[in-house]
């Protein structure tokens, strides 16, 4: 097996499906059933989930909103997300539990390192939620964050699309796929991985990344059993 403890990044849009706004139902029990093959192989689970499909803080800012109060809606929207997962988790047999980064003591236990650990090691899918607890850091710098403190052996960020390309596969059919990068080509060749923070702190503390398609069914135990799929950047 190629990974014994990962951190998944799931993105909130992708939990909305065909909705393009709120949750899916069927994509929540999707997931879920993907995340239970994979605990099947014994592999520690820690997630993050960001909070788009509800509210983006930083859109937010162009409605009006104060950018701080509405990073606070952005981290609540994760929260609501991670309940959702914790749901259809629970729904399908995998024991979990919801940690977040600010103190909501009747929805989860305060996230530390230790907690988070201690409930790996006891069998537990650990969703991570409300970011980094901080106004102005993306989902995708919290992950990064949690995968360093469990120390992960790698960040895995599901998205709609099967890698890392030279433009976006969405727009330009002809958009070619890479199999490997480091992540100074990343950085020199200004691809849209990850913003910055979060990239410059997988590059510093070797935290592999590794991009794919969440949305195929079977992805991810095939990323976990070394299958050639998605993009891997590395130092």
């Amino acid at each position: 097996m190629r990974f014994k403890k990962i951190l998944l990044k799931l993105s909130g849009e992708s939990l909305a499906g065909s909705k393009k706004q709120g949750l899916d139902e069927n994509c929540l029990l999707e997931y879920a059933t993907q995340i239970k093959t994979v605990a099947g192989y014994g592999v520690q689970i820690g997630i993050v989930i960001g909070g788009g499909n509800i509210f983006r803080g930083l859109s937010g800012e162009n409605k009006g909103f104060d950018r701080v109060k509405g990073d606070q809606m952005g981290m609540l929207a994760t929260v609501i997300n991670s309940l959702a997962l914790q749901n259809a988790l629970e729904s399908v047999g995998v024991k979990t539990k919801v940690f977040t980064s600010f103190s909501i003591e009747s929805i989860g236990e305060r996230l530390s390192k230790q907690t988070v650990v201690d409930a790996l090691n006891n069998g537990y899918v650990c969703i991570l939620s409300g970011g980094t607890g901080n106004p102005y850091f993306s989902t995708d710098t919290a992950s990064a964050l949690r995968a360093i403190e469990i120390e992960a052996d790698v960040f895995l960020k599901g998205t709609r699309v099967d890698g890392v390309y030279n433009a976006d596969p969405e727009k330009f059919p002809d958009a070619v796929k890479y199999e490997k990068l480091t992540f100074t080509e990343v950085y020199e060749k200004s691809l849209k991985v990850m913003d910055l923070t979060s990239f410059t702190m997988c590059k510093e503390n070797n935290m592999p990344v590794i991009v794919f398609n969440m949305d195929k069914p079977g992805n991810l135990e095939k990323v976990i059993l070394n299958d050639n799929i998605g993009t891997i950047i590395t130092n």
